[in-house]
């Protein structure tokens, strides 16, 4: 998955993935440390054991995305991205909305904006759906 906070994607997950994948997402460990390293050795404990993975993360950027794109080769599976390309005030109305620690400091989803990259066949990707609200 990529795309911004408040995009959809764990909504997208829920409704077309959740069934048939294990859903990994650093979100589900926020008081762990070195939740990359921990989300990178379940990616690829999973795929070793012939599991489906979706990694539900806002995996803004070619060098986030990387590693996810490795696992999946060294398992020999394909590997697919979905783009949740919700427009930036979108994602800020629908943070908003959001209570508790389930809001994204703004600051956080700018940053992430900023360093956003459209995800691309070239990267590694059997192929890059996109999914627009």
């Amino acid at each position: 998955m990529a795309g911004l906070q408040g995009s959809g994607k764990s909504t997208w997950v829920a409704g077309h993935l959740a069934g048939t994948h294990v859903v990994v997402s650093k979100d589900h460990w926020p008081n762990a440390r070195r939740r990359e390293a921990r989300q990178r050795r379940l990616v690829a404990e999973l795929l070793a054991e012939g599991h489906s993975v979706v990694v539900d993360n806002t995996n803004p950027s070619v060098e986030e995305r990387a590693p996810l794109i490795a696992a999946a080769r060294a398992a020999g599976v394909p590997v697919r991205c979905v783009w949740v390309d919700t427009p930036l005030p979108t994602c800020l109305e629908r943070n908003g909305a959001r209570q508790g620690r389930a809001r994204v400091p703004l600051v956080g989803l700018f940053a992430t904006a900023r360093r956003f990259a459209a995800p691309s066949v070239g990267e590694g990707f059997h192929r890059v759906d996109v999914v627009r609200p």
